[in-house]
């Protein structure tokens, strides 16, 4: 919410006319890169600065020439799905040497560029803040060289930087997620989940291969997300002894009839000594002392190849915009700073600090100060790694499914069960929701009975939206029959109604004084208490994916526009942001009333944009946005305002939103936000266990657990009510709506823009609160 003192509208305050602004893409191409220099071309242009394409990174800078090109709006159309970078990449040593950056500055001046906005990893970060440093010194000596006038040192007096990371390593500290990081998850989880067909089916050992010479990001959450057998990476080497443990592992596994195992490794894993672990090395070791059937793969370039995916379409956006706002913002004395994601914030943090810790990340590995190093990571690792604690108690633990399935629900389900056991609790299992709570379909569940749940999409316990108050006192007696001693409830809007009938019913029953937690499962993301919910970036992925194969359809015809109809009940969420990752032109929602003028000034802006540039139109509809204007009203208005100009063509997503194999994001949310939850339940048991049972009736032994912009936290489900509107199972307060004037701006429409919330310069070792969920962010 803006503050009474907020800069409110940032088109009116924060004008851009008169400057100048490029953009560059340097060092290694990730997914993502586009939509972040298509965001600050948009952005930049919506604010009335001049817009510069730099092509080829700081070669291009170097060289000059057609190389610095000025950017029209629609020179970053249908570039927004694209891999790579489109305005190319290349690392250039002539940029290390004062001569190299010497051109660079002249050929700046010459364009009247002072605002530059770098997209690229530590190297190039760095190189650009030394850039900065040595501005006025480089146009001194081009005034003394004749090349530049006297008076260009006082015009362009200061350069000023903003920098984007673009790294699939996830290696930069001071950002919980950079720039293509989740897409390279994507291709390594699909390459994993074929690969786990073929290894079942040979009873094989598979050892891969993942990039991260210095970091072990992907291969530490693709080995969660898959379920690896066992995983390494450069920052914390395996003690002495590893391989014995490994095998003994693999071989217990295998006895446990799992077909297949899985090893994951960096490809700069190395031991205590420093030394290079190679996959060569433990397919070796596999076969000499267990004799498996053992094959290597390594995924190599595949991993940075392809099409971005909707997280990094939509962080590479909010990322764009936010770096302009950054250079509009930024003084001769402001130093050089990298917009940042901090859970689910943006946030300004400063380019060289995050660069000082990076290289301390580095320094500490090279002196086998491992602890230091995962230290220095951030707290995603601790958040990644989870501890695995003593047996306290011998407690048994319910865990069901409540409402409609969504991606990710199995992951999380797989997570309790096994950190519950490792906790020493018993696990229950209830099939069907509530429904098969009260109908007795309880049963305990062991380690290995969840073995292969993370990739599988769907429910496999079964979830039903049946709600429990009409079946209490049955439900009471299976908890008594089983002695359950806490419930984690994964689900969503109904889970959420379930927990209140719940802790009404406390009264009546003590079987429901124990602790209770809920964990947020919905496509729809409409949970009060949480920005995220499992499931819903799946959804986006697939209709993200829908859209692109949609649009590309009308490649070479004539002018088309597409009218697209997404799921969410009355939350617009998927809407909106499926909308932002696909280019959308419009996106109607509930929770955004529009009448028939809008509908026709929609028409209009689109038919004026038909006519002069873009080929394909797209507009989201948000499938309970309005009882009369109907997805076929919406098509029918579309068809005929816009005839001889453009036709049109409608698809209802329908239930394809909730399929699928779920996506990385989702497998690795909802395995620690489970694992969080399950830690919680434990506390929570120790706790309340007084004379020998467990009675908990205070409110805060009933919660759910969200995420609220930076940090992952417990909210009493009785405290949440004021927040909800239950009528339309919406929260009254919906953090992504900030996301709509980012879309209309995108989609060329002149809007008022908020940026009371905009990122703020922090200090990268003072921007982590004590909970922060490091990637989980939206």
């Amino acid at each position: 919410m803006a503050q009474p003192d907020s800069k409110k509208i940032f088109f009116e305050n924060l004008s851009g006319a008169g400057k100048a602004i490029a953009v560059l893409t340097s060092g290694g191409d990730a997914q993502g890169m586009n939509g972040a220099v298509r965001a600050v071309v948009r952005m930049g242009l919506y604010v009335g600065a001049k817009v510069y394409f730099i092509h080829e990174g700081y070669q291009g800078m170097v060289d000059g020439g057609d190389n610095i090109k000025e950017a029209t709006w629609e020179s970053v159309s249908s570039m927004l799905q694209l891999g790579g970078t489109v305005i190319g990449s290349a690392r250039c040593k002539e940029f290390r040497t004062h001569e190299g950056r010497l051109k660079a500055a002249h050929n700046l001046v010459q364009h009247g560029i002072t605002n530059l906005c770098v997209i690229g990893g530590d190297g190039s970060l760095t190189g650009a803040n030394l850039f900065k440093e040595e501005w006025s010194g480089l146009l001194n000596e081009l005034v003394e060289q004749g090349s530049i006038e006297a008076d260009a040192v006082q015009k362009y007096s200061a350069l000023h930087i903003v920098g984007m990371v673009g790294s699939i390593d996830n290696d930069f500290c001071g950002t919980d997620m950079t720039i293509g990081t989740d897409s390279a998850l994507h291709r390594i989880i699909e390459v994993v989940d074929a690969i786990m067909t073929t290894a079942q089916s040979h009873q094989r050992t598979f050892v891969l291969e993942v990039m991260g010479r210095h970091c072990g990001y992907l291969a530490l959450v693709s080995g969660l997300a898959c379920g690896a057998d066992w995983v390494l990476i450069p920052e914390m080497p395996p003690e002495d002894g590893w391989e014995e443990k490994m095998c003994q592992k693999l071989s217990a596994n295998r006895a446990g009839m799992k077909r297949l195992n899985i090893i994951i490794v960096a490809e700069g894993a190395i031991d205590r000594n420093n030394k290079s672990i190679t996959t060569e090395y433990v397919k070796n070791l596999v076969v000499k002392c267990l004799g498996f059937d053992t094959r290597v793969t390594i995924l190599g370039h595949v991993q940075r190849g392809g099409t971005p995916s909707a997280f990094d379409r939509i962080l590479a956006s909010r990322m764009g915009v936010e770096a302009v706002l950054a250079l509009l913002e930024t003084t001769a004395n402001t130093p050089a700073c990298v917009v940042s994601l901090c859970g689910n914030t943006s946030v300004r943090v400063p380019l060289m600090e995050c660069v000082q810790m990076t290289q301390e990340v580095q320094k500490a590995m090279d002196q086998k100060r491992f602890e230091e190093a995962v230290k220095l990571r951030g707290r995603m690792y601790d958040n990644l790694l989870l501890c695995i604690l003593c047996p306290q108690s011998n407690f048994n633990v319910a865990v069901l499914n409540v409402g409609a399935p969504a991606a990710g629900m199995n992951a999380a389900v797989r997570s309790a069960v096994r950190v519950g056991i490792s906790e020493g609790h018993k696990m229950f299992a209830v099939s069907d929701g509530f429904e098969g709570f009260y109908k007795g379909q309880i049963k305990e569940v062991k380690w290995g009975d969840v073995g292969g749940w993370t990739g599988q999409g769907g429910s496999l316990l079964g979830t039903k939206r049946t709600l429990p108050a009409k079946h209490v006192e049955k439900i009471a007696e299976q908890m008594r029959k089983h002695n359950i001693n806490a419930l984690l409830i994964i689900g969503g809007f109904e889970a959420f109604l379930s927990l209140l009938e719940l802790l009404t019913a406390r009264g009546k029953y003590d079987e429901f004084c124990v602790p209770m937690v809920m964990v947020p499962a919905t496509v729809s993301n409409n949970v009060p208490g949480s920005d995220l919910s499992i499931g819903a970036d799946t959804a986006l992925n697939a209709i993200t994916t829908t859209c692109d194969r949609i649009k590309q359809s009308a490649s070479g015809t004539k002018r088309r526009v597409f009218i697209i109809e997404t799921m969410g009940g009355y939350c617009g969420y998927l809407a909106t942001v499926g909308g932002l990752a696909s280019g959308a032109d419009a996106a109607y929602i509930y929770e955004e009333p529009f009448d028939i003028k809008e509908l026709q000034a929609n028409v209009e802006h689109l038919t004026e944009k038909m006519k002069t540039s873009i080929q394909r139109g797209l507009v989201l509809r948000n499938e309970n946005c309005n009882e009369n204007y109907t997805t076929d009203f919406i098509y029918q208005l579309y068809s005929e305002e816009g005839r001889g100009v453009f036709d049109c063509r409608k698809n209802v997503l329908g239930h394809m939103q909730q399929g699928g194999a779920p996506s990385p994001f989702d497998r690795n949310f909802g395995t620690k936000i489970s694992a969080k939850a399950m830690q919680w339940v434990s506390k929570k048991l120790v706790e309340t266990f007084r004379q020998g049972r467990v009675f908990a009736n205070a409110e805060d032994s009933c919660c759910l657990l969200g995420m609220r912009r930076r940090t992952l936290v417990f909210q009493p489900v009785v405290q949440l009510k004021d927040e909800t509107d239950f009528v339309h199972r919406i929260p009254k307060e919906q953090w992504w709506l900030k996301l709509r004037p980012l879309m209309k701006i995108l989609a060329k429409y002149k809007t008022s823009y908020d940026v009371s919330d905009s990122g703020q310069l922090e200090h990268v070792v003072h921007n982590r609160p004590k909970d922060s969920d490091a990637s989980v962010a939206m």
